[in-house]
């Protein structure tokens, strides 16, 4: 981080700072496997299942933001999609290359930090995000925004599963998570909230996750919102 602050990023990369470290902290998380951590399973989120077999999302080329071992992103792959998928964590993707491997698709695993990639512009029909904009910090929303704007092709699709707040996550407002400097396990967003968020989009669905018992071929939780955007 610069120590001279003379641009917008110099303040986000110090804001930054105040936070833990996620590169670290995602290692550490995809260690073990064994863990019983909900999304470990390989399967695909029901609703973008449900997406895809409605035809509202069609094979194009996609970026999932945040993809873990890449459950959603490979299964997207299998469907002949063109996937690039983005994680901090070497661990998770080095899961997620195992599984593209066992089940031979290609799926373009980048490691890095979404705000510090150089992402093509006007490039995806998909932007996915399964668990990410959860972990986003506040000051970041903004670059966030600006990633959905940018790299979504006019009529693309935005779809995303984040916490809710009644369910779970950190409902405080957001001057506390510098107060506090932690997001703890990640920020929860109440249904209003995460409609003025995206309100620059086209909102074709947002709902709660359904629950779905494992052992099943998709994945879901009632906790998680389900939302769908069009650019």
């Amino acid at each position: 981080m610069t120590k001279l602050i003379t641009k917008n990023e110099h303040v986000y990369d110090m804001l930054d700072s105040l936070l833990r470290d996620e590169g670290a902290f995602w290692n550490s998380f995809y260690e073990d496997r064994n863990k019983k951590i909900p999304f470990f399973i390989d399967a695909p989120d029901e609703n973008l299942v449900n997406y895809i077999e409605n035809g509202i999302i069609k094979p194009g080329r996609v970026l999932e933001l945040g993809c873990g071992p890449g459950r959603n992103a490979i299964y997207l792959a299998e469907l002949g999609f063109k996937v690039d998928a983005v994680d901090l964590s070497s661990e998770g993707l080095q899961w997620a290359r195992e599984r593209a491997e066992e089940k031979n698709v290609h799926v373009n695993l980048i490691q890095g930090n979404i705000f510090k990639l150089d992402i093509p512009h006007d490039e995806y029909d998909l932007i996915y995000d399964s668990g990410c904009f959860h972990h986003v910090p506040p000051h970041r929303r903004v670059s966030y925004l600006h990633l959905l704007n940018n790299c979504l092709k006019a009529g693309g699709h935005f779809a995303i599963t984040c916490f809710d707040a009644e369910g779970m996550g950190l409902d405080i407002p957001d001057e506390e998570v510098y107060r506090e400097r932690t997001m703890k396990g990640g920020l929860g967003y109440t249904f209003k909230k995460i409609r003025e968020v995206f309100s620059d989009f086209e909102e074709l669905e947002l709902r709660k996750m359904k629950e779905i018992k494992q052992p099943a071929d998709t994945f879901g939780l009632p906790f998680l919102w389900a939302g769908l955007y069009k650019k």
